[in-house]
């Protein structure tokens, strides 16, 4: 069977590679000059919204899936003429607009930081009397690593955050005390089948995912299960998908979804016992689920704007590298490195160097 994915960077080169062992051929599209999956796959160079090339695209395709979720949706309503989404259009619809999610978990009675659409200065003055600071403007579209955000701490500063988002749409939102920051991955199938990796603890660095922490035994995961099968099946849909938590308390607030295999989920490539690729690409191809259990204590750190020197981070014991042949540049997301162990406190040593490397560090520093 051969797999069209939208989108030719390293969660498209890491879908590649797990389909090799199934006998699935993956195919991307990609816009960009340089595309990371194309060492390891088929690459169609070109626009979305080349009519011509999409249909080029499709005729060599079985299914189509994504990598990201800002793709064109007229490139969506082109292609499920001709092949099947998985998942389908409303699920990357939705993820596109931010008031859309909002508006959907709140549908669905998923709890959320209190929120306020913004279409003028206007707007944003009023939103702040109701929704009150500190809050986050955000960018309704293509927000994305920290990026359409402002924060807003004072109300004078109401005339400059609009002017950083260029007038565009928005939404306010109220600025959670967190107690930390969670997601739960999920695999479901074209049967309705549900399947959940243990919750995974994030931490962000700049505004970019720096460490994921597996959380085995955690008692809120059966909360954030019941949060994440009732999206998915509101949605019909078929794939891995990604909710992004913020956890207060012993409650757990939606804050967004990823329509695809996601960079919290990196560590079940070694980590788990069917990894989040190999059961997406199960799903998309109509196979059976895989187990979603945790091998062992797993997690990941992100290298990001550069990679380590490979004996560096191979030199931690059960250390596994990464790298997604990118060029280096500062904010860009080039490799990564999964760690495990038999128990979560023997990560630590080997956490702690791991992220001393991506920083910058060297090996043989020491370590504060």
């Amino acid at each position: 069977m051969k797999i069209g994915i939208l989108g030719g960077g390293q969660l498209a080169r890491m879908l590649a590679l797990a389909g090799h062992p199934l006998g699935l051929q993956c195919i991307s599209l990609e816009p960009a000059a340089e595309a990371c999956a194309a060492q390891v796959g088929s690459v169609i160079a070109g626009d979305f919204t080349d009519e011509d090339l999409l249909a080029d695209f499709a005729a060599g395709i079985d299914v189509v899936t994504t990598e990201v979720e800002h793709v064109p949706l007229v490139a969506l309503d082109y292609l499920q003429q001709h092949r099947r989404l998985a998942p389908g259009r409303r699920s990357i619809a939705v993820a596109q607009d931010r008031l859309l999610e909002k508006t959907l978990f709140h549908d669905l009675e998923l709890p959320t930081a209190h929120f306020v659409p913004v279409d003028s200065l206007e707007d944003l003055v009023a939103a702040m009397q109701v929704v009150g600071l500190p809050a986050i403007l955000k960018t309704r579209r293509m927000g994305y690593d920290g990026k359409g955000q402002v924060v807003l701490r004072e109300a004078s500063a109401a005339e400059a955050a609009w002017s950083a988002v260029a007038g565009a749409p928005c939404l306010l939102e109220a600025m959670v005390p967190f107690d930390r920051e969670v997601s739960v991955i999920a695999v479901r199938s074209q049967e309705g089948e549900c399947r959940f990796w243990p919750l995974t603890e994030n931490l962000h660095h700049n505004g970019i995912l720096s460490v994921s922490r597996a959380l085995l035994e955690e008692p809120l995961q059966a909360l954030a299960e019941q949060h994440c099968q009732r999206l998915l099946e509101a949605l019909d849909y078929v794939g891995v998908l990604a909710l992004e938590l913020f956890q207060v308390g012993d409650k757990l607030l939606a804050n967004e979804y990823a329509p695809r295999v996601h960079n919290s989920g990196h560590w079940t490539i070694e980590g788990a016992v069917t990894s989040q690729f190999e059961n997406h690409l199960r799903a998309v191809a109509g196979l059976p689920l895989g187990a979603t259990d945790a091998r062992c204590a797993a997690a990941m750190v992100n290298f990001v704007g550069h990679v380590p020197a490979a004996s560096a981070v191979l030199a931690v014991a059960d250390a596994h590298l990464h790298v997604y042949g990118k060029q280096p540049r500062p904010g860009r997301k080039v490799g990564h490195a999964t760690l495990c162990a038999a128990h979560p406190g023997l990560l630590e040593p080997g956490l702690k160097t791991l992220v001393h490397l991506a920083q910058g560090g060297r090996e043989g520093d020491a370590i504060a």
